[in-house]
């Protein structure tokens, strides 16, 4: 056997994390209380739109945590991970003061370790897997918090590792959108060998990460360090570019392009329709976040202008509403309300997320739905009718089903509202390929194991496929995107 470098540090980690099994019992790790996060003041963060909420662990608090870890014989958080890291693996580097290791660990399978760490529901994926939950009863650990907390030491130390990338093969392929399926996909497909090229609609790099997430939960300059690995590692971009308007799949072969991933994603908004939903001041989360986001709506140097008002109501109940509210307390808004249909226990937004914005000072209507929108005389909103709701037996959601309560409407004033119940697939991929399968939904069809599309040549992930999901499902797509990709240009070849 040729002792590799990788080899003789795989076993320099299997002795090691015995060594610290003895060190410390396994009672003694349960006896750890799980971290908390550092935050922000609610008031003064409130007020802060580009300052990020959660501080980061120092890193006594992350060796603290990552001893609670018991390093399982069969790691069942591994299972709970869409993009499958080897997560005893980072931790136990954590847990030696090895953080440089841990972020090398991370990126054997993560392109995007700091973004996660932020933005993924770990409490209902990886930590809703992990030991001290499934047998235990006790909080998971924090795995969220550590893979941040590794991600972030790697960046501010200036020693950042990249993937070992393998020898060119040659072969074009185009991964269509920028967001995390696509960064997902490109970063497995760099690394096997492949000239990979992102095309961007946008003038900016990065899909949902930057236009729709707030930097105050993930910051762009976050992003950019990802982006720019990636770019690094080989991975080519390409803005300002519409595949379907630009240059058509056609002029994209004749160009070299061997196979394509498509992850446009979901930015068709859903609204209601229901009466006065078309007066000025009523928005989609998609265009409010995009231009506060993306296009710097708030800063009065810049001609992209949004409504600002004093009572903003935001309908909706998951992530993308909580950001919207959030931001319209930000920018000044005197009452931030959420309308949901459904009760607080129904809510898809994370937990820490509506804890965050409660802290903040946003309103809550739970069991209540808007009917009706007014407007004054120049058509602009200025009041909304909401109707009491009460909870029935579930739906086909798994959740109980919202009933209307007759005779319970009132009336409240507002500036301005923003529609965030959910987002339909971008239509422009499939009007431009008329044979390529889609749904009843807009949705691509794909085998759900390799993600190849009724193309042979094309594959999809993310929204495009899944209709709206969450950034590491959409990361999972594009790494089993690429692994069918691969094997599909290999029998080719």
């Amino acid at each position: 056997m040729a002792f590799t470098k990788e080899y003789l540090t795989e076993q320099r980690n299997t002795e090691w994390r015995a060594e610290l099994r003895q060190q410390i019992k396994n009672k003694e790790r349960t006896d750890i209380p799980r971290v908390k996060m550092p935050e922000l003041d609610p008031v003064a963060r409130a007020k802060e739109q580009r300052i990020e909420v959660n501080t980061g662990l120092s890193e006594s608090q992350a060796i603290s945590e990552a001893k609670r870890c018991m390093d399982c014989v069969n790691p069942t958080c591994i299972d709970g991970c869409p993009v499958s890291i080897n997560i005893p693996k980072f931790i136990k580097n954590i847990e030696r003061n090895e953080f440089l290791e841990a972020a090398i660990a991370l990126k054997e399978t993560n392109a995007l370790p700091a973004v996660c760490g932020r933005v993924c529901p770990q409490e209902k994926q990886c930590e809703a897997s992990c030991f001290y939950v499934q047998k235990l009863k006790k909080p998971a650990v924090a795995i969220g918090f550590l893979e941040r907390f590794a991600a972030d030491y790697e960046r501010e130390s200036g020693q950042i590792s990249l993937p070992k990338v393998a020898q060119s093969n040659g072969i074009k392929i185009a991964a269509i959108g920028s967001g995390p399926a696509s960064l997902a996909f490109a970063g497995d497909m760099v690394k096997a060998g492949y000239d990979v090229t992102v095309f961007e609609a946008l003038h900016e790099i990065g899909g949902v990460l930057k236009y729709g997430i707030p930097e105050f939960r993930l910051p762009n300059s976050t992003v950019d360090v990802e982006l720019n690995n990636l770019a690094k590692m080989g991975v080519k971009f390409e803005k300002n570019f519409i595949v379907g308007k630009t240059a058509s799949f056609d002029d994209l072969k004749q160009m070299g392009f061997k196979a394509f991933f498509v992850a446009s994603g979901a930015g068709l908004p859903n609204f209601m329709n229901i009466p006065g939903e078309n007066y000025n001041g009523i928005l989609s989360s998609n265009e409010y976040l995009t231009r506060v986001n993306l296009m710097n709506a708030a800063e009065s140097s810049f001609d992209t202008p949004v409504l600002l008002g004093k009572n903003v109501v935001v309908v909706g109940g998951g992530n993308t509403a909580m950001d919207s509210v959030r931001t319209a307390k930000r920018l000044g808004a005197e009452r931030s309300i959420i309308v949901y249909r459904r009760s607080r226990v129904e809510m898809p937004a994370r937990v820490e997320e509506v804890i965050h914005a409660e802290e903040e000072g946003i309103e809550f209507l739970n069991l209540h739905n808007p009917v009706e929108y007014f407007a004054d005389e120049n058509g602009r909103v200025n009041g909304i009718r909401l109707l009491k709701m009460e909870l029935g037996e579930p739906d086909a959601s798994g959740r109980r089903r919202p009933i209307a309560i007759e005779g319970s409407e009132f009336n409240i004033p507002v500036d301005i509202v923003i529609v965030a119940i959910g987002v339909s697939p971008n239509p422009l991929i499939p009007s431009a390929l008329p044979e390529l399968k889609v749904s009843k939904w807009g949705t691509i069809e794909v085998d759900q194991d390799t993600m190849q599309s009724s193309i042979p040549e094309i594959f999809a992930g993310g929204d495009i496929v899944r209709g709206g999901a969450t950034v590491i499902l959409a990361m999972g797509d594009g790494r089993r995107a690429a692994a069918g990709m691969d094997k599909y240009l290999m029998s080719k070849e």
